[in-house]
C-alpha cells in the first residue's frame, strides 16, 4: 500500500493515494466491554496488534466489525479510535454501507470528515436493484465524496452480486479504485482479475481466509481476512512470500492458517453464523490477552466457556499459545 506519508497528505491526490493500496488490510473487529459498550482501549489494542503483525492497512465498519448492530455514536467512535491508533502509519478505509444512495452519501459524507483514507461500500440493500441502479449508485457516492471508492461484493449480505460488466465498467471510468470480493464465488473473482488486467491502478482484494494463496497467484493485490485479527503476521509473511514468488512458503503459512480458521467450526448449535464467526475471532483475541470480553453486539450470542476451550486447542496448534 502507500507508504504513511502519501496516504495521510491532505493535498495528495485521493485517486492516486489509491493506486499504491495492496497487502493485507484486515477488517477491524470491534470490542465490546462484560457489559456491552464499546471497549475503546481494547480496539487500540486490536489495532497495535495488526501494526505489529505487519498489516498494510485497516478496514473499518465492514462485516467483521459488526457495523449493522454499531450505532451512530459508536461508528464515530470506532473509527476515530482507529484512525488515532495507526497515526498515519497505514492506511484506512472504512465502510459507508446503507439501505440506499441517499442513506450511502449522508454516511460518507459524515464519515470522510474523520481522517479516513477511502471508503468501501456496497450495493443498496433491502432495496431492490438492479445491475443499472447499481452502477448509477456507485457513481452517485463518488460523484459526491472526495476519496477512492471501493466496491465490496458481499451478496450474502446484499442479495445482489455485482456484475461483471459493472465492475469492468466502474473500473474503466474510475468510478471505484478497487473491489473486495468477499462472493465466495472464485469463478467470478478470477474473471474480475481477468477482466481488469488491463488497468493497472484498479486494485482486486480477496475476502478469503483460506485461499489467499491461490488468489495472489491469480493476481489479486491482497486480502481483507477477517482471522487477520487474530494473526495479521501470519498473513503478512504469506503475502510477503507470494510477493517474493516462493509459493511454496506461502501455500504452508496458508495451510497452517487454514487449520487456524477451524475456529469458527467450534461453536455449540443454536449460534448463528455470524456470531460463530466473529465470536471465534473475538474469543481467540481474549484468549491472547488483546480484549478483556468475548461480548458480541445484541441480539448474537457470546461464546461460551467449553468454545473457549475448543479455540483455545486450536491457538495452540497454530502456535499462537
Amino acid at each position: 500500500m502507500t507508504n504513511a506519508t502519501t496516504a495521510t497528505t491532505p493535498s495528495a491526490d485521493p485517486t492516486s493515494r489509491a493506486q499504491g493500496y495492496r497487502g493485507i488490510i484486515p477488517p477491524v473487529i470491534t470490542p465490546r466491554t462484560a457489559s456491552g459498550i464499546v471497549d475503546a482501549e481494547a480496539l487500540r489494542r486490536v489495532v497495535a496488534h495488526q501494526l505489529a503483525g505487519g498489516v498494510d492497512g485497516l478496514f473499518a465498519l465492514g462485516s467483521s466489525g459488526e457495523v449493522p448492530y454499531l450505532t451512530q455514536q459508536e461508528r464515530e467512535l470506532v473509527v476515530t479510535t482507529i484512525v488515532d491508533e495507526a497515526a498515519g502509519r497505514v492506511p484506512v478505509l472504512v465502510g459507508a454501507n446503507e439501505q440506499t444512495t441517499p442513506r450511502v452519501v449522508a454516511e460518507a459524507e459524515r464519515l470522510a470528515g474523520l481522517g479516513i483514507d477511502g471508503l468501501v461500500v456496497t450495493s443498496p440493500f433491502y432495496a431492490l436493484s438492479d445491475q443499472a441502479e447499481v452502477a448509477t449508485h456507485f457513481r452517485a457516492v463518488k460523484d459526491r465524496i472526495g476519496l477512492p471508492v471501493f466496491a465490496y461484493d458481499v451478496p450474502v449480505r446484499t442479495h445482489l452480486k455485482l456484475g461483471l460488466d459493472v465492475i469492468v465498467q466502474l473500473a474503466e471510468d474510475g468510478v471505484i479504485a478497487g473491489l473486495k470480493d468477499s462472493s465466495g464465488d472464485d469463478v467470478a473473482f478470477r474473471q474480475v482479475l481477468l477482466a481488469t488486467a488491463h488497468l493497472p491502478q484498479f486494485r482486486v482484494f480477496t475476502g478469503h481466509e483460506v485461499v489467499v494463496d491461490g488468489a495472489l497467484l491469480g493476481g489479486a493485490h491482497g486480502a481483507v481476512p477477517g482471522l487477520g485479527n487474530v494473526d495479521p503476521a501470519g498473513y503478512a509473511r504469506l503475502f510477503a512470500a507470494a510477493q517474493a514468488g516462493d509459493w511454496t512458503a506461502a501455500k504452508a503459512e496458508q495451510d497452517r492458517l487454514a487449520q487456524l480458521f477451524r475456529i469458527v467450526e467450534v461453536t455449540e448449535p443454536g449460534i448463528s453464523a455470524g456470531a460463530a464467526g466473529l465470536g471465534a475471532f473475538k474469543t481467540a483475541l481474549q484468549l491472547l490477552g488483546i480484549i478483556e470480553s468475548n461480548r458480541m453486539s445484541e441480539p448474537m450470542r457470546s461464546l461460551g466457556a467449553a468454545e473457549t476451550d475448543r479455540i483455545r486447542g486450536i491457538l495452540h496448534g497454530a502456535d499462537l499459545l
